[in-house]
């Protein structure tokens, strides 16, 4: 598409022809790992659809408030007296009526607050890692609960029970660990035996799922030779809390922590200032400026959607708060651009494809129509958000994003995605097992 010519687009011209990283290098980056430029790029994205610009969506906001009944009825479905947890990775580990979290808590209990942070720091990290869509045929059936599950709560499922076992572990008779030499040498092979997949067990994206696994070996080692850490994810602990001595951090620098150290694990081409951006992609409605420059500068281009970060950060809180850390400003981070929350919005008649064939269609992620719909996904959930908010009577305060996504939009969007099909979203997007 024209979008990725490097003549027609800024994003990409200035991908390949980086200005001197001297002056705009670090900056550009920080900028597109905030969060709040999230927000700013897709609403700019949004605002170009609302005008009637865009030839892939139209929107019916008259629609949104149907969806939020919708959600307001699942929601109380699930959660009647409203204790809504976080949208986490540690739901998944729920799923069944099994407390694998006990579980868990039982064979730590001869370690300390910090120490029992850094293995749940560390499950979660691998665990969110391959949490990309599974496809509609893999199943994993659990020995211990003798149950099976699919898609990401079969996923999590298999990830926490090789967490157990110890197969990412490096140090014989501490299995509760994720250390970066044993990720380094983890292969397809090993993960498929992880995940029971073979022919006639198929599960999308095993060979992407172990070389992002590998990357992220090799990100750890570096960060350890770098600042002297240990090289485990679980040293994500030790830099935000100084040690386990700050007691209260922000949930954007949980994010930002994550894309500093693990950045150069995303492969998706997107590269600024010889820096992979990872999950950030160009669109011609993007917007920006440099403020160093003042004028059109190196983060124009550009939106930053940071799902599976974000999904990691949002599966972080609860680990830092177990430990007595105090995680502040939850709605800095945004609703995750994926196949749920976007599904929910398009089934729901919120985002409207202009050709009805699109969805009939498999799509890339880096396509012009994936990047529009994700970038409405992030604006319209943060307008669905107080609507739902009302219809329950919470606060943002008492419902912080994260309580709307779990309550909320991510099962609703799953809800009616089996009514209306096979439990499969409306949308097909080859994966590699890195992004969704």
């Amino acid at each position: 598409m024209s979008d990725l010519n490097p003549a027609l687009n800024p994003a990409l011209n200035n991908a390949q022809n980086p200005a001197p990283r001297e002056r705009h290098g670090p900056d550009a980056i920080t900028l597109l790992r905030d969060p709040a430029m999230i927000r700013e790029r897709c609403a700019a994205v949004t605002r170009s659809v609302t005008e009637g610009r865009s030839a892939n969506f139209k929107l019916d906001r008259s629609r949104l408030d149907d969806v939020a009944r919708r959600v307001e009825q699942v929601t109380r479905a699930a959660y009647p007296d409203l204790r809504i947890p976080y949208h986490s990775r540690w739901r998944h580990f729920e799923v069944g009526g099994v407390n694998r979290k006990a579980e868990m808590d039982a064979a730590m209990a001869g370690l300390n607050a910090a120490d029992q942070a850094r293995a749940r720091i560390d499950l979660s990290v691998v665990s969110v890692l391959l949490d990309a869509g599974a496809g509609p045929q893999w199943k994993y059936a659990e020995a211990e609960s003798g149950q099976g599950f699919n898609r990401s709560e079969g996923l999590g499922v298999a990830s926490f029970r090789a967490f157990l076992r110890g197969a990412f572990s490096a140090v014989a008779g501490e299995p509760l660990r994720v250390d970066a030499s044993t990720l380094r040498k983890l292969d397809a092979t090993a993960l498929a035996a992880i995940f029971q997949a073979g022919p006639q067990n198929p599960l999308v994206g095993l060979e992407g799922r172990a070389a992002l696994l590998q990357r992220l070996g090799e990100a750890l080692q570096t960060q350890s030779a770098k600042h002297g850490s240990v090289a485990r994810p679980a040293a994500l602990f030790d830099t935000l809390t100084d040690g386990g001595t700050l007691r209260e951090i922000s949930a954007a620098a949980v994010l930002r922590a994550l894309l500093d150290s693990f950045s150069s694990i995303w492969l998706t081409g997107s590269v600024l200032h010889g820096v992979p951006l990872g999950d950030v992609w160009p669109h011609r409605w993007a917007g920006g400026e440099d403020p160093m420059a003042g004028r059109h500068g190196t983060t124009a281009g550009w939106v930053p959607f940071h799902k599976l970060s974000q999904w990691l950060a949002y599966s972080l809180l609860e680990p830092f708060e177990w430990a007595g850390i105090t995680v502040n400003g939850l709605d800095a981070l945004t609703g995750l651009p994926e196949y749920r929350n976007g599904g929910l919005l398009i089934d729901g008649g919120v985002i409207v494809p202009r050709d009805a064939g699109a969805l009939a269609r498999t799509w890339k992620v880096s396509d012009e129509f994936i990047i529009e719909w994700r970038a409405l996904t992030v604006t319209l959930i943060d307008e669905l958000a107080p609507l739902v908010r009302a219809r329950l009577d919470r606060t943002a305060q008492e419902m912080p994003l994260a309580c709307v996504l779990e309550g909320g939009t991510w099962a609703t969007g799953r809800a009616i995605a089996r009514e209306l099909r096979d439990g499969s979203p409306p949308i097909t997007i080859e994966s590699d097992g890195t992004v969704f």
